[in-house]
């Protein structure tokens, strides 16, 4: 089912399909947002119309994504809340000003900006260090640049493991918002070949905190941590969406030579 043949069901429909994503009965749901279940239960079959204080309160208590607050609201026949706005747009100059801030700031060390896709909105200097050699086709998709044979991947000492927790992640994204687009972008990095064993668990070994990735640089093998970054209060669907995902350097070796090694 495409993105667009979901968001034209009825509103009961939808509000049925996202309690069931978030696992919920009808009694969980009605305790959750303080109504009743008869409530529930007439919305979901088309008995009663909500208002459009109601659908944005449904929306709340079943943690769904600004996108798809939209959508619920569309199908019970409101208008939109939550803006969409392109980043060129002059009222995201201050957003826009604030990501690239923090990409400069965090110069030598790479820095990426992604939106709700993985497609690539913006980087800093830094990222050279990683993309150098990568096929140009792929990099406008963070996934698929790491993990396509033509892209990150050989280069990656532990491709299994990293493999494994980029994969973990993007499940757990398509969890939360049940977005089919990314569901297609999973099945696809899936048939990306990998020669090492991917851990179906992330297990840490001595002394280990976080799940590093080890690139080989030339003859030399770098090790990252990446923190990843969200705008805190989003009234904007293309704000909540972005991500900003910084990579700092997991030892002493890496950091000295990324700091006097010219970019």
């Amino acid at each position: 089912m495409t993105a667009t043949q979901l968001h034209q069901r009825p509103f009961g429909e939808l509000l049925r399909q996202w309690r069931e994503h978030r696992r919920l009965s009808q009694l969980e749901l009605s305790l959750q947002a303080e109504i009743s279940t008869r409530h529930v239960s007439f919305l979901e079959t088309g008995r009663a119309k909500p208002s459009r204080d109601m659908v944005l309160h449904l929306g709340e208590h079943l943690s769904l994504p600004l996108r798809e607050r939209n959508h619920l609201l569309l199908a019970a026949g409101y208008a939109p809340v939550y803006t969409e706005s392109p980043l060129d747009s002059p009222h995201m100059a201050a957003v826009c000003a604030a990501i690239r801030q923090l990409l400069t700031a965090h110069e030598p060390y790479p820095a990426v900006v992604v939106d709700r896709g993985w497609n690539l909105v913006d980087a800093n200097d830094g990222i050279g260090r990683l993309t150098e050699g990568i096929d140009p086709d792929l990099l406008g998709n963070v996934l698929r640049a790491s993990l396509h044979p033509d892209g990150l991947a050989p280069n990656i000492v532990n491709l299994g493991e990293w493999r494994a927790h980029l994969l973990g992640r993007l499940r757990r994204q398509i969890t939360q918002t049940a977005d089919p687009e990314l569901g297609e972008l999973y099945a696809e990095l899936l048939g990306y070949p990998c020669d090492q064993p991917e851990p179906v668990v992330e297990l840490p070994g001595p002394g280990d905190i976080l799940v590093p990735l080890r690139v080989r640089a030339g003859d030399r093998e770098l090790s990252f941590f990446s923190v990843v970054a969200t705008f805190g209060t989003p009234l904007d669907v293309t704000v909540a969406e972005l991500a900003i995902e910084s990579f700092f350097p997991a030892d002493p070796d890496t950091a000295a030579f990324l700091r006097d090694t010219p970019l």
